[in-house]
């Protein structure tokens, strides 16, 4: 067995073993500890997580009858199928997600840096009026109205893997909120970790949780926003500079417990949500660095950072933040290569644990992904494999179970050139979810 047989051997059998150990402990991920899961039948523990994870975009009795290997005395029925899904708690497929990824290292950026992205992604479901928190009444995009769920991910730029992720429904959903419990739960490793978000995500308390988790932050941010921080009318065209903050609730002098520093008081109000301020902490002092640099074609970009000058340059804030792009381009790879948007349930809950199995879909794939090299040879380009092909490869060979194919050198003959800074305008579409019914082979 060759060295590339060998690694993708090594990577099926390790989502297989982490699976088989979820389901020799079953009580620790079920509804009902002691009752669920502990009767023999067709669709068990570990074939329902397998299942959950291979599900093509089929209808679901397809789906069935091709995991079971068109076998009409080993098949189980639908309902039998909703009724084991039924009992898993919500966060047990994202157990396994972070079990699977504690096998394997994080890219590393300079050697010091772990890169993590932040960012929202949101999901059409099936049609429901009822839901107030998730419905959209009719308008330009559709005539019925549609249901729609917000996803917050932390993606790790490097290595092409999904690490944790938070859902809300989208009409009442808080980005602030999802990124203070994804960075308060992610679980420092040998390199700092460095979470790079849009602007949506720039406010005081995602600064500071991020802080207090002692990581680092690269955020962008609007013009309102940087001149209240640096008490500004106008912004110079090329900024570089770091300010201290003192944060509080009250805008009385008297209280002040640093009046000498009265410039840097920025006050708080009590809607606006701040963890780190209460009756025995009235302030809390917050340095930031605030870059701003043109993008050459007149616009220009504000970034707020924990990064200090002698840690990152400018050219290299510009490089982190546009490597921050690579989470959309998942997102694309997530939804249409892989068909996340094709769900199997009108069930929020149920839709949840699909998305969660696609991205553990998704980042088995790129870690097998993530060995193949193309030789750049006599070529006048280099090259790289074709991404959306390598994948279809790696869930093939999922759903064969690994039969010993060498699919990292079969994904090797589909290459594409790599060609770097393209740039194309942002086209929105609405997707409306595919029918149960309908679901095509």
């Amino acid at each position: 067995m060759n060295a590339k047989i060998d690694y993708q051997t090594t990577v099926i059998n390790t989502l297989k073993e982490d699976i088989a150990d979820m389901a020799y402990d079953a009580s620790k991920f079920s509804v009902n500890p002691g009752k669920d899961f502990t009767r023999k039948r067709k669709m068990d523990f570990y074939n329902l997580i397998m299942f959950l994870i291979v599900m093509g975009n089929s209808n679901t009795d397809y789906e069935l009858v091709k995991y079971f290997n068109f076998d009409s005395e080993q098949l189980p029925g639908k309902s039998a199928f909703i009724q084991q899904r039924s009992k898993l708690k919500t966060d047990s497929i994202l157990h396994l997600m972070k079990v699977f990824n504690s096998h394997y290292q994080l890219g590393v950026y300079k050697g010091k840096y772990n890169l993590i992205a932040v960012d929202g992604c949101e999901f059409n479901i099936y049609r429901n009026p009822n839901d107030p928190d998730t419905y959209y009444e009719p308008s330009e995009k559709t005539t019925l109205g549609y249901n729609m769920i917000h996803t917050i991910p932390l993606y790790d730029i490097i290595s092409k893997r999904y690490l944790d992720i938070e859902f809300q429904p989208s009409r009442k959903k808080n980005e602030f909120l999802a990124y203070c419990n994804l960075v308060d739960r992610y679980e420092k490793k040998v390199h700092t970790a460095v979470f790079i978000a849009d602007r949506g995500f720039a406010s005081y308390n995602c600064f500071a949780h991020t802080i207090n988790s002692e990581h680092k932050f690269v955020i962008r941010a609007k013009d309102v926003n940087v001149k209240r921080y640096l008490k500004l009318d106008d912004l110079p065209e090329h900024l570089d500079t770091e300010v201290s903050l003192i944060l509080t609730r009250s805008n009385s002098k008297k209280k002040r417990l640093h009046p000498e520093k009265s410039e840097n008081y920025r006050f708080v109000c009590k809607a606006v949500t701040f963890d780190f301020i209460d009756e025995n902490h009235p302030e809390y002092e917050l340095n930031l660095r605030i870059v701003r640099f043109d993008l050459g074609n007149g616009n220009f970009e504000n970034i707020i950072t924990n990064l200090l000058q002698d840690e990152c340059s400018v050219e290299e804030l510009k490089e982190l933040y546009w490597m921050r792009w690579k989470i959309e381009t998942s997102f694309r790879d997530l939804k249409h290569t892989i068909g996340t948007e094709n769900f199997h349930s009108k069930s929020v809950n149920f839709v949840s644990q699909e998305i969660i199995a696609r991205m553990i879909l998704f980042n088995f794939s790129t870690t097998i992904i993530s060995m193949a090299v193309v030789e750049k040879g006599s070529r006048k380009h280099t090259y790289q494999v074709n991404f959306s092909m390598a994948m279809k490869l790696c869930i093939g060979y999922l759903q064969a179970g690994g039969n010993g194919c060498d699919i990292i050198s079969l994904m090797s003959k589909f290459i594409l050139p790599i060609r770097e800074n393209r740039i194309y305008a942002r086209q929105h579409r609405f997707h409306p979810p595919v029918s149960l019914n309908y679901k095509f082979i």
